[in-house]
């Protein structure tokens, strides 16, 4: 008889998960950075009308820097660049960026600088098990939206020698970076009352895997508490398909004997690929709260991240502004950096983060585009947002549809 594989005999206990947990805090000491891009793409003549997920797939050139292209539910492109030393990764990943632009143009399509779309309503392309059970578990509104309308930057970083620590820093600078990027205030065509419109979307869902993981001293611990109390999302079954699992149990239900049959170690694995804090841990740290941006303002969102949470005396100056505004996640969503706690605490980050930048190794080029940000909208207490609200006379197309560069 062929005996069970660790990743299929039942889990034991919750001491199992707790190793996995531990797990997912084990990192190289190093300093890399990965960044996953996610865009709305739009047809330039009509950007009301869908874009088939075959004519973007069709229109893709060989991107010579080595991103993987996926696609989110609702088309939503998704280019992941390599992970390496902050420059390299930017310059790789900004050829690749240029690349799909070029050839979206050629075939009349954009790349939208938005995080949530701003006049398309939720449409899915993409019907595999795992997102017909994902939409019917998450429901309406919220789960359409965030499935097909939103688009996000995440930067993956390394924990470091002491992953405690970059946890903690990631989460505290949350609501100011949230807030200096926020880039989201439109749905339906108007405004929809928050600069983070994705960011709220996401905080409509199911609070138990969307919320902030609890602060802790002991981040594993506190990580195996999360995935535990988790709402179970889905089960995956033999034939391939997903079952919802609709009756609001968690998976320590299921781990203590409440479904049909008792957890593997690939189900845990599996479940916490369906949990979405702000903050995730999977052997590195992915940092899952910002807005995504125009097609050439990405790299300044990766390089202050990168700084802050990567380089300890930037990361001392900008906890000592942040920390007050370290919980305000609501407040950053709505209001941005109109909010004046948000405003100073964001001044003192972008100050720490460009004094940090040449140490990691940003060269003059991108330490300008840096100050130039912080010069447009964080000394001016205005989020890229703000941009997309303005009344758009004497603009050919939506700020939101221009990728030809600034403003």
């Amino acid at each position: 008889m062929i005996g069970l594989t660790a990743e299929s005999a039942p889990l034991r206990g919750v001491s199992e998960v707790a190793d996995f947990a531990r797990r997912c805090f084990r990192s190289d000491a190093g300093d890399r950075v990965g960044v996953e891009l996610e865009f709305l793409v739009f047809d330039r003549t009509d950007p009301t009308r869908p874009v088939p997920l075959a004519k973007v797939e069709g229109a893709l050139p060989r991107l010579a820097g080595g991103s993987r292209v996926t696609f989110e539910p609702g088309g939503q492109l998704e280019l992941s660049g390599p992970a390496g030393a902050l420059p390299g990764t930017l310059e790789r990943l900004a050829g690749d960026v240029a690349a799909v632009r070029a050839a979206l143009r050629a075939e009349g399509l954009a790349l939208g600088g938005v995080g949530l779309d701003p006049v398309r309503p939720a449409r899915r392309q993409l019907r595999q098990p795992r997102y017909d059970a994902m939409a019917e578990f998450l429901g309406l509104p919220y789960g359409p939206l965030m499935m097909c309308s939103t688009a996000s930057i995440q930067v993956n970083l390394d924990l470091g020698e002491r992953p405690e620590i970059r946890w903690e820093r990631a989460h505290v600078l949350g609501p100011v970076l949230l807030a200096a990027f926020a880039n989201s205030p439109l749905s339906g065509g108007r405004p929809c009352g928050w600069m983070s419109g994705r960011q709220a979307v996401w905080a409509g869902l199911d609070p138990t895997r969307t919320a902030p993981v609890p602060p802790d001293a002991d981040p594993a611990a506190a990580w195996a508490r999360y995935l535990l109390d988790a709402r179970l999302m889905l089960v995956r079954e033999d034939d391939g398909g997903c079952r919802p699992v609709r009756d609001g149990s968690t998976f320590r239900d299921w781990l203590a004997g409440g479904g049909e049959r008792p957890p593997t170690a690939d189900d845990l694995a599996y479940h916490a690929t369906t949990v979405f804090p702000p903050v995730r841990p999977r052997g590195w740290l992915e940092i899952r709260y910002l807005d995504a941006q125009r097609p050439d303002a990405w790299p300044v969102c990766v390089a202050v991240s990168h700084a802050l949470v990567t380089d300890d005396r930037a990361a001392d100056a900008a906890l000592a502004a942040a920390e007050e505004c370290g919980t305000a996640w609501e407040t950053a969503a709505r209001c941005g950096l109109s909010d004046p706690r948000l405003r100073r605490a964001a001044e003192a980050c972008f100050r720490a983060a460009l004094e940090a930048l040449p140490r990691i190794g940003a060269g003059p080029g991108l330490t300008g585009e840096v100050a130039a940000f912080a010069d447009r909208y964080v000394a001016a207490g205005r989020s890229p947002a703000a941009d997309l609200i303005d009344p758009m006379s004497g603009r050919p197309v939506p700020a939101w549809l221009n990728d030809e560069g600034q403003q």
